[in-house]
């Protein structure tokens, strides 16, 4: 299911996914089956999830970021993808984040650039 107030831009979204209103799925992102994303979501371009998934409201995925099967995400978690964030001027390439399968992520955390989470 996805809800008639999010903007889901991509093609790549798993069977018997919900993603709930206010989301928006870049092009480029792919979700596996079965999972939630909560309202206020947003998904960019380079990002990958598994199945079984639960993202809840409020988190920000960014390029570069990978989650794998039956990981929960908890609400208003912060992703980072640049340790030095710079207006306007881009990397050449993200530093990669990995949730492994079967992570939970708690509430409001922050997850920094280019760490390893599970397994």
């Amino acid at each position: 299911m996805i809800h008639k107030m999010s903007d889901v831009q991509s093609s790549n979204i798993g069977k018997n996914t919900n993603i709930w209103q206010f989301c928006v799925v870049l092009p480029n992102a792919k979700i596996g089956d079965n999972c939630n994303i909560c309202s206020h979501c947003f998904i960019e371009n380079d990002v990958v999830i598994g199945d079984n998934v639960t993202i809840k409201c409020g988190v920000q995925i960014w390029d570069g970021i990978t989650i794998e099967d039956n990981v929960f995400i908890g609400p208003n978690v912060t992703f980072c993808n640049d340790k030095y964030p710079k207006s306007k001027q881009y990397p050449k390439e993200f530093l990669k984040t990995i949730i492994k399968k079967g992570a939970s992520i708690g509430a409001n955390a922050t997850i920094l650039p280019g760490v390893i989470i599970g397994e």
